[in-house]
């Protein structure tokens, strides 16, 4: 196998495939077994440009019941030699797909950028980057993710092996698909795992054309697949008896549906990264104008479509005035980048669709009775999904828009007194995906960031990640955590081999 695997490589490396995809060349159809095949399925999937909600197009593949067997058998068929591909070899072919990632980068981002609108300057290359860089980083954990030994004393050895699962699949969200779908695939198949992507039914071309790299890069046939559906193609992976482990960041109703399936199925390992409702705490020694830069980007990447956005802003009432001046003039300014998402000045696209543009829409009216609005609330144009960013002020705790996630442009901002009652206030939520405190008291930041419940806490910054450190929430923010040796972990079965030593 070692040899077959070197030959493979050397003749990806050898080979050059053009890339077909394009704004005019729509890839549609499945990825299975290292071909693009039509689906058995007859559904078909409708995107639009949300920017003027053009149709894209109406005949993108839904994956159905046969071709997820399909591609569940293909996966099934390729992980035995997969699995005892040497380490070297998989580092090599991630890196090889990451170097094609980045020489297609503009395409791939603008396939994105056709049907979720993120600018390339603000999102869409920080975006095609980060996954270049995902499968960097995970092709060199091929070889360093050891397991463990325990001496024999007592007359036995102890090996801890890290193992494969064997067919696992990632469902990833729209308002990232690229780089969440790296963050999902590279450490499953540096581990040993053969991977299902299935991309979003928002925005599925950038995703379904990472077929053509992998190919190129030269991975075995089943080794990495790429489905495009809907929530009926997530289900089907997720309640499959014969896939292993379902990665899945989207929102909490969908997670708990996930959760629900993979345990009446075959108890599949699940990772569920979810939503969010992130507090930005300042305090009245904070550097004000560092925080008044991170709380509006925070708000404003992606058109506030991201789930650790700081969507909850708590400022001490000593500089309160202060900052909101500050933040007001930022938003305002930020406000006037809102455009095209084509062209280069633009930092702040549409919403994705209708269906997220009339959710928002909808929290920002019934947002007006619910506290006083501070500035924007509006659509933006007549055409496209555009929305103002958009802040609350004087909002009770118990508000609608205090609770729940919006998934756009739109923040609420709050005064406080004391340490207790902000840790109180940050923590009165169902999610704890990510928190900012804001102070130049470095005892004050530690001590509040170890009471916040929340999977990740910034100081003196927020809305952000790093592939060297986990990723991911506490309470209905998830389970499981993305990156860094914890995802590798959530990818292999720990097994214990005994060695009787005395005879």
């Amino acid at each position: 196998m070692g040899q077959q695997g070197a030959t493979t490589n050397n003749a990806a490396t050898e080979t050059t495939t053009s890339f077909p995809w394009s704004k005019s060349n729509l890839p549609k159809q499945l990825f299975i077994n290292n071909e693009y095949v039509e689906a058995k399925n007859h559904k078909k999937l409708e995107v639009r440009n949300p920017k003027d909600e053009s149709l894209l197009a109406d005949d993108v593949a839904i994956a159905g019941e046969e071709d997820v067997d399909a591609a569940v058998d293909a996966a099934e068929a390729a992980f035995p030699a997969w699995k005892k591909t040497s380490a070297t070899q998989r580092r090599n072919l991630l890196l090889k797909l990451a170097d094609l990632i980045d020489e297609h980068s503009v395409t791939i981002a603008e396939l994105t950028r056709l049907s979720l609108g993120a600018p390339f300057a603000s999102f869409g290359g920080v975006e095609i980057k980060g996954a270049a860089e995902a499968y960097r980083y995970f092709a060199g954990w091929c070889d360093k993710f050891a397991g463990e030994s325990f001496p024999q004393e007592d007359g036995f050895l102890k090996i801890v092996r890290n193992e494969p699962l064997g067919v696992t699949a990632g469902i990833v969200p729209w308002n990232g698909p690229v780089a969440t779908a790296a963050m999902k695939s590279a450490p499953a198949l540096a581990t040993g795992n053969c991977f299902i992507l299935k991309s979003s039914e928002k925005t599925p071309f950038s995703a379904l054309a990472l077929g053509t790299l992998i190919k190129e890069a030269g991975f075995p046939p089943g080794v990495f697949q790429v489905l495009s559906g809907d929530g009926s193609t997530g289900a089907l992976l997720a309640s499959h008896m014969k896939v292993r482990k379902i990665s899945f960041t989207g929102s909490t109703a969908t997670g708990r549906k996930i959760q629900e399936m993979a345990a009446k199925s075959n108890l599949k390992r699940i990772t569920l990264e979810l939503g969010g409702k992130s507090p930005a705490v300042v305090f009245d020694d904070a550097n004000l104008q560092n925080a008044v830069f991170w709380c509006i980007n925070a708000l404003c990447a992606n058109s506030g479509q991201v789930c650790c956005a700081a969507t909850r802003v708590y400022v001490q009432e000593g500089i309160y005035d202060k900052f909101v001046e500050g933040y007001k003039k930022g938003m305002q300014e930020r406000a006037k980048t809102v455009g095209d998402p084509d062209a280069a000045e633009t930092q702040m696209g549409p919403l994705v669709d209708k269906l997220q543009f009339d959710r928002v829409s909808g929290f920002l009216e019934r947002g007006r009775s619910q506290g006083t609005l501070l500035l924007g609330g509006s659509r933006v144009g007549d055409q496209g999904y555009f929305i103002e960013p958009t802040v609350f002020t004087d909002v009770p705790e118990d508000a609608e828009i205090c609770k729940k996630e919006i998934f756009g442009p739109v923040a609420i901002l709050n005064k406080f007194k004391t340490e207790e009652e902000i840790i109180a206030k940050a923590n009165d939520t169902d999610y704890g995906l990510m928190a900012g405190v804001f102070t130049q008291d470095i005892n004050k930041a530690l001590r509040v960031s170890s009471e916040l419940d929340s999977g990740m806490v910034g100081i003196n910054c927020i809305s952000l990640a790093f592939l060297t450190v986990p990723f991911g929430g506490t309470k209905q923010s998830g389970t499981g955590r993305e990156n860094a040796i914890h995802v590798l972990r959530m990818f292999t079965e720990p097994k214990t081999v005994l060695v009787n030593m005395t005879y």
